[in-house]
């Protein structure tokens, strides 16, 4: 399992990596001459909405910006383990193909801990994407997970990609937490769902953070479904779950205002979350710059929509393009 460290009250802690303790990228090595500023790019946590880092990534290094690390949460921890490892090509070439299908044969369903277990989506990523150690990446790369225990922020620095992973994800309720060495981890949107704060850890001078939750408060509670169900055996189990379900709820008068769904509730409930917490860890630790795609109305396991949320992702970055100039960051 990755080594865990607390995100709470630490020095800085030294990359292990490619880059020797004291030296940095962009640094020549001769005493006395200047550093180039350190890029970290900060890719936040979502959901499906967090396809939308692919289209960030792929804009940024179109305007000649590489960074020199990346931390994630949640669905950034995945995306930005795909560009660290160098396997976001095939990573992307996998998300465009996803219809709703695949998407519901990931949903290995789940009797405790969460409503889905996840290693169907471990299984198939650990069979179709190399399992780099997070010390062994050509990018550095951390990600932030919670202890159930707790609640405290743990940063993910060591060992497994993919078990780094698996924990940054593991939305209470929606995916089974996992156990590591006698503590229960799940989703780092818990406690930092945009983690400036472990850039910095890293090095970073300038840090360009990726918001998924600027513009998301309420959108969830409307009347379509969460996800399409398709027909087969598959839907027609969730369309039996569904209608069990609602066999708990009182019933209402065709007067009376319908609450929204279990989903929906669910969703709007970690949007909420997601947001006040953002608000409060990037004023006390801000940003040199904010990507915010535009994503609200993409629901919470609409991950068969990655063309649509990758193209938002370069639209928000041509937005922030100003700011990113005024920091030398763009190349001509």
């Amino acid at each position: 399992m990755a080594k865990k460290d607390s995100g709470q009250g630490l020095p800085a802690p030294a990359v292990k990596g490619r880059f020797a303790e004291g030296t940095r990228s962009g640094e020549s090595g001769r005493p006395g001459s200047p550093r180039r500023p350190k890029t970290g790019l900060v890719l936040g946590g979502g959901s499906a909405r967090g396809l939308s880092h692919v289209g960030v990534i792929r804009a940024l290094e179109e305007a000649g910006i590489r960074p020199d690390l990346v931390c994630g949460t949640s669905i950034g921890a995945l995306v930005g383990a795909a560009y660290a490892s160098g396997e976001l090509d095939r990573f992307e070439t996998w998300l465009l193909g996803l219809g709703i299908r695949d998407v519901v044969a990931f949903m290995d369903v789940s009797l405790s801990g969460g409503l889905f277990k996840g290693d169907k989506l471990m299984e198939f990523l650990r069979g179709n994407f190399v399992d780099h150690s997070l010390e062994e990446l050509d990018l550095p790369f951390a990600a932030v997970a919670t202890s159930l225990h707790n609640g405290a922020e743990v940063w993910l620095r060591q060992g497994s990609t993919l078990e780094a992973v698996r924990a940054s994800i593991a939305l209470p309720g929606l995916f089974t937490p996992v156990m590591s060495d006698g503590v229960v981890l799940v989703d780092g949107g818990l406690v930092n769902p945009v983690p400036v704060s472990l850039a910095r850890a890293m090095g970073a001078d300038i840090v360009i953070a990726v918001d998924l939750n600027s513009d998301i408060l309420g959108r969830h509670l409307r009347d379509t479904p969460l996800l399409e169900i398709p027909a087969g055996n598959v839907g027609a189990w969730i369309r039996r779950l569904q209608g069990n379900l609602l066999t708990l709820m009182p019933s209402l008068s065709p007067d009376e205002p319908r609450l929204p769904s279990m989903l929906d509730v669910l969703a709007s409930g970690i949007n909420i979350m997601q947001v006040r917490i953002t608000r409060s860890r990037m004023a006390g630790d801000p940003p040199d710059v904010v990507v915010a795609p535009q994503l609200a109305h993409l629901g919470l396991l609409d991950f068969h929509r990655a063309k649509e949320a990758i193209e938002k992702g370069r639209q928000a970055v041509e937005v922030a393009m100003p700011t990113l100039a005024s920091l030398g960051l763009r190349h001509s």
